[in-house]
This record gives structure tokens, sequence and C-alpha cells, in this order.
């Protein structure tokens, strides 16, 4: 079994806060579908765990003016369900609909999925397109940060001790227009982590790219957008021309690597293959909303 030394169940936000203030030396568990992984690999930071599992909280659901905020406790199949994702931005429901299977997808939530901060993590593509902001509680308060700049480094992201996530909130605004598609590239088609993860936001005017929004995942050390990209589309016509400028341009965001899931020089392939696809995509969607 899980050689768990002491669970606390938080009542609150409020509570599990105060939790990891007396309990310095305990992790966050929501859905447990990370937690318990590395647990069960003997990960000895993992023994002391504070279970936000639930809390209302962080289920909650708001849309008020134009903006629509996500609870972080919400599960991937919550998101694939819940009626604003679907009118205001399917591409998040797309991609929780990718992650592994059905008992995951019950479990496992979307904010765990960003505070895990790996970087084959499906949600954080499409985050990064759809730029959210986080909204984070913690001991001094609340502060919110950018989806843009929260993943640090390899499995880190930008939580302080005994701070909990509690939501993204999204600039429907902002979003008006912005097509999105995702798409995970991965060894088989169910229960796998991406090889390759793409996910692209368009906005056009006329023939011409207004936005250009790429993302990536498992082609650098944490989750990306491909600036050099973007910039080479803006602008322009989605010619073939164009496109090989994006493509081009490309290669100076991104950094592979070689694993046992695939050669840098795959991975490469597939990322372009990819990138070219999600792009068309979105921009066959651009005024339907991301």
């Amino acid at each position: 079994m899980f050689d768990i030394h002491n669970l606390y169940k938080a009542k609150s936000v409020a509570d599990a806060i105060k939790l990891l203030s007396e309990h310095p030396e305990a992790r966050l568990i929501a859905g447990g579908t990370d937690v318990l992984v590395k647990l069960r690999h003997f990960d000895d930071k993992f023994h002391h765990l504070v279970d936000i599992h639930d809390l209302p909280e962080l289920k909650a659901v708001r849309l008020e003016g134009d903006t629509l905020a996500l609870g972080a406790g919400l599960t991937f199949t919550e998101t694939m369900n819940a009626p604003e994702v679907r009118k205001y931005i399917p591409v998040l429901g797309e991609a929780s609909s990718t992650v592994a299977g059905p008992q995951i997808r019950n479990m496992g939530t979307i904010g765990g999925n960003i505070a895990n901060g790996a970087t084959s993590a499906d949600t954080a593509a499409p985050m990064l397109v759809l730029e959210p902001e986080i909204l984070i509680n913690g001991p001094g308060g609340r502060r919110n940060v950018s989806i843009k700049g929260f993943h640090t480094g390899p499995g880190q992201v930008a939580l302080e001790p005994g701070e909990v996530l509690g939501a993204f909130a999204f600039d429907l605004k902002a979003l008006k227009g912005l097509g999105a598609a995702y798409y995970k590239y991965a060894m088989r088609s169910a229960m796998d982590i991406a090889t390759i993860g793409c996910a692209a936001g368009v906005k056009m005017e006329g023939d011409k790219v207004a936005d250009l929004r790429l993302a990536l995942t498992v082609a650098a050390p944490t989750p990306i957008r491909c600036p050099a990209a973007e910039a080479a589309g803006i602008g322009q016509s989605l010619t073939e021309s164009t496109m090989k400028k994006i493509l081009d341009a490309l290669e100076t965001d991104i950094k592979p690597r070689t694993s046992w899931r695939a050669s840098k020089e795959f991975r490469t392939r597939i990322i372009k293959t990819l990138a070219e696809r999600m792009i068309y995509a979105a921009a066959n969607r651009s005024g339907e909303g991301a």
C-alpha cells in the first residue's frame, strides 16, 4: 500500500493553508493521480499530505461579465462537461478528454495537472494558448499570476510554500474570435502521456493572421509558448510560404530531447507536423471562440 505517515483533511481552502503552515513538510493531494504514483515510487516528499479533494470552493464555475473562472479542483470530466467550457473555451475540454482513461479523468484535477509542473501535462498547452490568470491563495492572502511563466523549471511552478492554487480566470473578451485546437501525439491512443502536445490559437481578420498563439508540451523542459514562430505568422496570410517561415522560426523556440519514447529528431519532426496542422485547424475555427 502507500506509505502515508499523516493525512490531514482540510475543511476549506483557508483550513488547508492553515494546515500547510502547521505542517510545512506536508504536500497537497486533490485527485491523487500524480501524488499516489510518486508515493508508489517511494518519493519521501509525499509522506505527509493535506487533502483538498472535493472542496466546494475549488469546484466552482463562475461566469461574471467577461470573466470565466474555473475552480482548480474541477476534475477533467467535470471540465469536459461544463457548459461554460463547451461554449467559451472548448479546446480545454478537448484536451481534458485526452487524459488517460475515465477513472483518471474522474479523479484528476485541472489544478493538479498544472501545479504538478510536468512538461507533459495535457492541459498545459491549451492553458498557455488561452492565457488565464491563476488565482492563488496563501498565508499572505490572494495573488494573481499569469499562466505564462508559471512553469519555472522541470517539475517546478511559481507556488510558494503554504499556497493553494484556487482557480483559473479566463478573459473572454480577449479570447473573442480566437479559434483554438489541440492534439496529443502519444505512443498509444489511450492511457499514455504525451510524446508531444500541441495547441494553437488563431484570430483571423480577413485573410490576415491578427493573433497567433502556439504552445507545446514535451518540446522543452517546461510547457512553452513559441514567440518566434508566432511573430513569423502575425500580420501574414496563411500561405505555404508563411507556414514555412513559421516552422523555420519554430526551431529557435523548442528544445526537444531524446528519451526512450522518442529521439530529439523525431520529436522535432512531430512538433512541426502538429504545429502546422493545429494552426490551420485553429484558423478554420477563428470567429467561433476558443
